[in-house]
């Protein structure tokens, strides 16, 4: 007994429309959503945050950190991750707080609240409130 074959684009009759819709269908799945970008500008620093994760994601672990010194222009760029307070559990995240960022026993952190706070064990390196845009 013979198979049916079945045609699961009726409308598209050669073969190479079909293999274009396929490979249109399978680059638009395979393409992530754009990042969401972010800047602080604040006295000593411009700082652009890049959340590299899907819009609608909680929790991120793939932010992209760019500060420039307004004074020197030199450049750092690190990868960190959102900062949430935990719901009662003590483990569902909950208020967003901001982005942390880490470097050769540096920390970084980014808050929503537009501060800036560079830390070096208990050491403050830098601490400035800025204008998010």
């Amino acid at each position: 007994m013979r198979r049916k074959s079945h045609n699961y684009w009726p409308e598209c009759s050669s073969g190479a429309t079909r293999a274009l819709l396929v490979a249109a269908t399978l680059v638009s799945v395979s393409v992530p959503a754009l990042a969401t970008t972010h800047t602080l500008t604040t006295a000593s620093y411009k700082i652009t945050i890049e959340v590299r994760c899907p819009e609608g994601d909680v929790t991120c672990d793939n932010v992209k950190y760019i500060g420039v010194s307004r004074k020197s222009r030199k450049s750092i760029t690190l990868t960190g991750k959102t900062v949430h307070t935990t719901g009662a559990d003590g483990v569902t995240p909950s208020h967003f707080l901001g982005y942390e960022f880490k470097s050769e026993g540096t920390k970084y952190f980014v808050g929503e609240n537009g501060e800036l706070r560079i830390t070096r064990g208990s050491k403050v390196l830098v601490h400035e409130t800025g204008e998010w845009k």
